[in-house]
């Protein structure tokens, strides 16, 4: 029989994850967004508590959690703040490349280090050139003796002024395209290793986005990830399991922007009356808790079937494309129920709707994401 309900421990986690959101995130959101300054204070407690990169094996020092579990502690981090919430989400994609296909070796070392202290890591594919084609990299990686070298450059990296180590995906010969690329843990301190720009960003602007640039990085033979024509294929994999977290983030966001909607409607009158009392708001909301519930439900799947061991699930493309084109017509529709007071940084949801535009855009923007699915789908029909 099919059930929904949680478990004792994971409503445990989630009840003392929303009281970490309650006092320590939504307090200081609105300042790391001004600034751009993200808390790393808070990423600290986060840490403690074991909500960053909670996916970590137990054999590795971490908690070992599935992804059920990683997925409703992103939806609660990302009410409190979706940049906030990236930021921490950013160490369990650069890890999962590592779970997936990394040595003993490489784990112990590299998921021990998130394990044991709150440091940050950072997954680093995309480049000025090669965004939503990711076969397209430039990044090189040349073979000198039993070692590479890698020259090139990433951009829209999160966490990338801060990481300690990355995992960078580099080819060794762009007109191999995905044939060609490979993939290494390239340590933050490596000679020629360097942080560039750092981005000043439309929403999400607590989390840090830099670019990364290597300069003739000699990388051992021991930091290979995945050799020539195995590189891409694991990137893909990452996603598949990543996804999800997405579409848990646009959960949190959601919820945020229906809460925000529901007690102002409830509040501001217009007409004699509150303004719930307006059909044309009340479809508003009602739309609003359809699409929030129905991204939950594609989450919990797309997390359930990773759990399971599918790791080609196309269900991670649904909750990440539904979800993130959810999150903002949402958000826009939580501004519009507010009226002018929606469109002032006074009120939280003008900085939903700024957080939301980037849901569509990163890991696989909603386009690439229908064509995940139309390929998958085609394929069945076939």
């Amino acid at each position: 029989m099919l059930s929904f309900d949680l478990t004792a421990d994971q409503k445990s986690l989630v009840e003392n994850t929303r009281r970490f959101v309650k006092e320590r995130v939504i307090p200081v959101a609105a300042k790391a967004d001004q600034t751009c300054e993200f808390p790393k204070d808070v990423f600290r407690e986060a840490w403690e508590l074991g909500l960053v990169a909670p996916i970590i094996p137990e054999d590795c020092g971490g908690l070992g959690l599935h992804e059920i579990e990683h997925v409703l502690i992103t939806e609660e981090l990302a009410y409190g703040c979706t940049g906030i919430q990236t930021s921490m989400t950013a160490n369990a994609l650069a890890a999962t490349p590592i779970i997936l296909a990394g040595t003993p070796e490489q784990k112990k070392k590299y998921l021990g280090m998130l394990a044991s202290e709150p440091v940050y890591a950072a997954y680093a594919i995309t480049e000025p050139a090669a965004g939503s084609d990711a076969a397209g990299i430039q990044c090189r990686a040349k073979k000198v003796g039993d070692d590479w070298v890698l020259d090139g450059e990433k951009c829209y990296i999160t966490n990338g002024s801060w990481a300690s180590w990355y995992v960078v995906f580099a080819t060794v010969d762009p007109a191999e395209r995905h044939k060609g690329i490979m993939a290494f843990i390239v340590d933050r301190d490596a000679p020629g290793v360097s942080v560039g720009k750092k981005e000043d960003k439309l929403g999400q602007r607590a989390s840090d986005t830099a670019t990364i640039h290597f300069e003739g990085v000699k990388v051992s033979k021991d930091q290979v990830l995945a050799e020539a024509g195995h590189g891409f294929k694991l990137a893909m994999q990452t996603f598949d399991r990543t996804r999800p977290d997405i579409g848990a983030g646009a959960c949190g966001l959601m919820r945020r922007a229906l809460d925000e909607s529901v007690a102002f409607a409830l509040e501001r009158k217009t007409f004699g009356v509150p303004i719930a009392q307006h059909q044309m708001v009340q479809a508003m909301i009602a739309n609003m808790a359809i699409k929030y519930e129905a991204t939950r439900l594609l989450v919990w799947k797309a997390a359930w079937m990773i759990d399971q061991g599918d790791r080609n699930s196309v269900v991670a493309s649904y909750s990440k494309a539904f979800g993130a084109d959810s999150a903002m017509e949402v958000a826009t529709d939580a501004v519009q129920v507010f009226g002018g007071a929606g469109y002032m940084k006074d009120y939280p949801v003008e900085k939903l709707m700024r957080d939301a535009k980037i849901l569509q855009i990163y890991e696989g923007t909603s386009q690439i994401q229908r064509m995940v699915i139309a390929k998958n789908v085609l394929a069945g029909v076939r």
